[in-house]
């Protein structure tokens, strides 16, 4: 879309601050928290897609990124109990749980020898067993084994707690690990930063302040990561928007993050088992609100296992660049919490035809989102 159709699509718009909202997003403006409720509140889902879109194309065109990743789950026993989750089992129960040990989870590593994976993603449940120092023992061995592969792991919620069991700080907690070869952050256990949501959906994990913090040292370590919000549960629009204003702020000042990624409730087997899902309008209309108002983050993504590959491919006319990676059959996080993809594994070819069906430009890229191959210009191998 170009500017003049930018202008003919707003002036289909009657709502006079939708109008100045429109405007605002042509000329590159920062959209406030009240407008950025006020998009959820009043835009209808295909002038919010439209605008989203725009914006889209305007930082990245048609391309559509995705990489080459595999996921290791150390363990699924935690010592939290977040009502969302349909993953965990609490130490009490451990026997209904997995744990796994250093060699099992280089086992992992050395299934994808030869192969051109360029990220493992290393998350899972909080064991009170498992000490800063094992995992520091783990990323020494995958970067002995494998140099070039960038490790992506451990979110605030495991790292606040590994921290505080080996009586350090942020700061020294996150250089050991770095230094040990952690590379980079995923965005998981920020849920929502709201205190008055946290306090009734996961009340005894790191709250939003600690998790920013987390992130803050990182970037200032020159780490990046990711962030997320968890949505569609019992937060409002204004909770939502909050959220990622926080988030806003803080790539203001480091400029850390590679990419937002909204992440949708799943009802499954949980302890919120009794509210409804969102909408496939309601996802829609929070990427494209996304894209809108998180104006200093290059890339959103869409994390397709999550979605399913149908509504990944929809995400991509809604403000969505990214649509994760490859991954493996061994990412149960989501599977268990009833997302549409059971068995989330692509191959790149798949992923390549996926993008290419919608008419959009499929980019190979790093955990950095260094271009490793443009697949609209080669062959898929």
């Amino acid at each position: 879309m170009n500017e003049n159709q930018f202008d003919r699509l707003n002036t289909l718009v009657t709502d006079r601050e939708l109008k100045k909202i429109g405007q605002k997003i042509l000329q590159e403006e920062r959209l406030t928290p009240d407008e950025g409720i006020l998009l959820f509140e009043k835009g209808s889902l295909s002038w919010l897609g439209a605008m989203a879109n725009f914006v889209r194309e305007r930082k990245h065109g048609n391309k559509t990124y995705f990489n080459r990743n595999f996921h290791i789950e150390p363990t699924n026993i935690c010592v939290f109990s977040c009502k969302f989750c349909s993953y965990s089992k609490l130490y009490a129960h451990k026997e209904e749980g997995w744990e796994l040990s250093i060699e099992q989870m280089l086992d992992i590593v050395r299934k994808y020898d030869g192969q051109q994976v360029t990220e493992v993603h290393i998350v899972g449940g909080v064991h009170p067993k498992l000490t800063i120092t094992f995992f520091a023992d783990l990323l020494k061995a995958i970067k002995a084994h494998r140099p070039d592969l960038h490790i992506k792991g451990f979110t605030p919620v495991e790292l606040d707690y590994m921290f505080r069991k080996a009586k350090v700080s942020v700061e020294e907690g996150m250089k050991f690990l770095h230094e040990s070869g952690l590379d980079s952050l995923p965005g998981g256990g920020a849920e929502i930063f709201s205190p008055e949501i946290r306090e009734q959906i996961c009340s005894d994990k790191v709250d939003g302040e600690g998790w920013l913090k987390i992130h803050k040292v990182a970037h200032q370590l020159g780490m990046h990561s990711n962030a997320t919000m968890l949505y569609g549960h019992i937060e409002k629009y204004r909770h939502r928007i909050d959220h990622m204003d926080k988030l806003r702020g803080l790539q203001d000042e480091t400029g850390g993050f590679n990419t937002f990624i909204p992440l949708k409730f799943r009802n499954k087997d949980n302890e919120m088992s009794y509210l409804d899902e969102s909408s496939i309008v309601e996802d829609m209309k929070m990427y494209a609100v996304a894209r809108l108002y998180m104006d200093n983050f290059q890339h959103l993504k869409a994390y397709w296992p999550m979605l399913g590959r149908n509504n990944a491919q929809l995400s991509l006319s809604f403000g969505v660049n990214d649509i994760d990676g490859t991954i493996d059959d061994s990412t149960k996080i989501y599977s268990m919490a009833g997302s549409e993809e059971q068995n989330p594994s692509m191959s790149t070819a798949q992923l390549v035809q996926l993008i290419q069906q919608v008419k959009r430009q499929p980019v190979e890229r790093d955990t950095l989102y260094k271009e490793i191959k443009d697949y609209s210009l080669q062959n898929v191998e």
